[in-house]
Order: C-alpha cells, then structure tokens, then sequence
C-alpha cells in the first residue's frame, strides 16, 4: 500500500512535468504552422515559458462569495482534480508491487465521474453558452465511456484478465488481433480530452472560452492542467494496453502527443451530428462485433 501511494504521488508529479513541456511543444508546433514563432522570451528558447505563465496565474483572485451558483462550478473543478489525482495513483501503481488485479477497470470508474465535474463547472459559469458547451462535453464523456468499456472487454477477452501489469509481457497480441483498434482508441481520448476535432465544450470560442469561461487563476490552472494530465495519462495507456510496457510501446507515448497536436493545427471541428453518428453508429458496433469475433 505505502508503495503504492509513493508510486501515484510520483506519477502525479511526473505528469505535472511533463505537461509544463508539452504545453510549450504544443505552442511551438501550433506557431510554426501558422509561420509564427511560439514562445521564445522567458529562458532559453522560451523553457521557461510554462512555469512563468504558471506564476502569473497562481498569483491572480477571485472572490467567489457574492456568486452562490459558483460554489456548484468549484466542486466541478475540485472534482476534476480528485480524479486527475485517481488517474495518477493507476498510473503509478503500474510500477509499483501493490497494483490492483482490476487496475484496468479502475479507469472506467474513474472515467464515469467526469462528465459530472464537466457539467458542475459549465453551471457555475453564469453562461448558457458554456453551460451548452459542458452539455455536449458531458455527453462526449458518455460517448467515451461506452466504446471504452467495449474496449475493456475487448482486451479482457483477448489477455484473460484486467491487470494491466499482465499486458506487459503480451504486447503487441492486441495490435495484430484487431489493428484498427489502436485508431478508435486515439479517437476516443480526443473525444474525451476534449481536442480538436472534438472540443465541443469550447466550440463557442468567439463569444465565449468555453465551459471554463468565469474562471481565473488558480482555478483555471487546475482545469486547464487537469486536461493535460488526462491526456498524458490516456497516452500511456494505450501504449500499454496496445504494445505492452517495451521500448515500442515508449516510443508510441511519445508519438501520441505529437499526433494531438498535428490533430488541433491541422483538422477543423467535425459537426456535433456527425460526432454522435459516428461513435454510436460506427465506432461502438465496430468494437462489438470485433469481441465477438474474439469469443467465437
């Protein structure tokens, strides 16, 4: 248990730095294909970009006494932390000797939660327009979570068990039973991250930021940080799920970040319609009948 906690408080904080690098990649890449420069001023060639934005924000404040629905919006935002917090503890404990024989359906509940924090922090915004945008974003988590527990099954049927430290010595049987699985599956974390062409809970951006519109420093921090962490987290995943714990399955954790950033500075927004057809029409049948497949 004692190497357990350690392992997620060290996850935690591994992810917490590797999201201050990939926010500033990410600003790098979105600015030279738009032939700009990303930032370059704070440090060499701007490394230091990401803690001195941290600084501003953590110094800014709110009062939030006069605003009775806001205290709906901050349990959202300490919700979304408590399960970014969640997420790291499985994350950690994967290397740990205290880790759970169903650590991979630890995710799926951590997962269900989430589009309650989303729909608690678009209330508290005092905007119909960011209260809409946390609707569909909790809707998308919904969309989420039933092609990803399909997917849990998928590969419960395929390695006999839910204990990711199993996957790692079986890596890669996944990708050559069902190869197209390793796509729905980084379709999925957009949708769940809510990126780009999936970022319905900020399609508002010319009126509104979003479902996090009325907030400001550290709270914004919190949201704007938490999306990262899941994102880094979902990478490792199904690095481990598709390819094992190897050197392969490093290099495809390495790669997923790189593809959610071609995927926001390249793909426009695909139409909500369209979004809702495609994951209960064609991506959650996909997974079912490939399962299926699996059992006969």
């Amino acid at each position: 248990m004692i190497f357990g906690l350690i392992s997620g408080v060290l996850g935690l904080l591994i992810s917490l730095l590797v999201i201050a690098f990939f926010i500033l990649g990410e600003r790098k890449i979105l600015g030279y294909s738009q032939y700009r420069k990303g930032p370059n001023k704070v440090g060499i060639i701007g490394l230091l970009q990401s803690f001195a934005d941290f600084m501003k924000l953590v110094f800014k404040y709110k009062i939030y006494f006069f605003q009775s629905r806001s205290y709906v919006g901050l349990f959202g935002v300490f919700l979304l932390i408590c399960l970014v917090v969640f997420y790291c503890l499985i994350y950690g404990g994967y290397y740990s000797l205290s880790y759970s024989e169903f650590s991979f359906l630890w995710f799926l509940v951590v997962t269900s939660f989430t589009s309650y924090s989303l729909l608690c922090i678009g209330w508290g915004s005092y905007s119909k327009y960011s209260f809409l945008g946390a609707m569909r974003s909790a809707f998308g988590s919904v969309s989420f979570e039933a092609c990803f527990m399909s997917v849990i099954v998928f590969c419960g049927l395929c390695y006999g068990g839910y204990c990711l430290s199993d996957y790692f010595y079986w890596g890669g049987c996944i990708f050559m039973i069902f190869p197209a699985l390793y796509i729905l599956c980084l379709i999925c974390i957009l949708c769940e991250t809510n990126r780009t062409p999936f970022d319905y809970g900020k399609s508002e951006s010319e009126l509104v930021s979003g479902f996090n519109t009325e907030y400001s420093g550290i709270f914004f921090t919190c949201l704007f940080a938490c999306q990262y962490v899941i994102i880094f987290v979902f990478s490792w995943l199904i690095s481990a799920i598709i390819l094992g714990g190897g050197k392969y399955a490093l290099a495809f954790l390495f790669f997923h970040p790189l593809s959610f950033m071609w995927a926001r500075a390249t793909l426009p927004r695909l139409r909500y319609d369209y979004f809702v057809n495609s994951f209960w029409c064609i991506v959650l049948p996909l997974l079912i009948v490939s399962f299926f497949l699996v059992v006969n």
